[in-house]
């Protein structure tokens, strides 16, 4: 699938008011994160994620969305292994963009040796659920009351959290 209207790159310091915007409008809609706001600055943020594959996508000229993989583990046998995030600005949602950031993070992703990514998403959120899918995660299950919801239209409600994997195809890395 092509999007030529669409630019990826590195995400970057000075993209953080975009990317926290971005992280705010998922907050708001009460099924993107347990987090109650986005970290204070880039650089809380970046400790939390790892140097690989930090990527923003661009739609005429501006940060429509981002993704980032989080280390799973310290463990150095888990090293292949990441968890993923991926936020889109509501002004794109449904638009195919979600799509390619997906694919270009995967790409990404192999390129630098990761075998295994993990998301973690709140069952509700179906788009999100589909969109991963989509895309080769495979449900492996629902780790139920995984957190209590202190904020938002679940406000006061224990959350179940979907646990999916995708395990890479590319031969030469990991456990294909």
């Amino acid at each position: 699938m092509e999007f030529p209207t669409l630019q990826f790159r590195p995400l970057q310091p000075e993209d953080w008011p975009a990317v926290s915007a971005i992280y705010q409008q998922g907050i708001d809609t009460g099924n993107a994160t347990f987090a109650e706001q986005p970290p204070a600055s880039w650089e809380e943020w970046s400790r939390s994620k790892l140097a690989e594959c930090r990527l923003v996508v661009n739609r005429s000229g501006a940060v429509a969305g981002w993704a980032a993989l989080s280390p799973v583990s310290s463990r150095p046998v888990y090293r292949g292994v990441a968890e993923l995030s991926l936020y889109i600005s509501a002004s794109v949602r449904g638009q195919g963009v979600g799509a390619a950031l997906l694919q270009e993070v995967i790409r990404c992703s192999e390129e630098q040796g990761f075998w295994t990514l993990e998301a973690l998403i709140f069952p509700e959120n179906t788009g999100s659920m589909h969109l991963h899918q989509k895309y080769g995660f495979k449900l492996l299950g629902i780790r139920e009351k995984m957190g209590y919801m202190t904020f938002g239209p679940y406000a006061g409600c224990w959350r179940d959290v979907a646990l999916l994997e995708r395990r890479s195809q590319v031969t030469g890395i990991g456990v294909a």
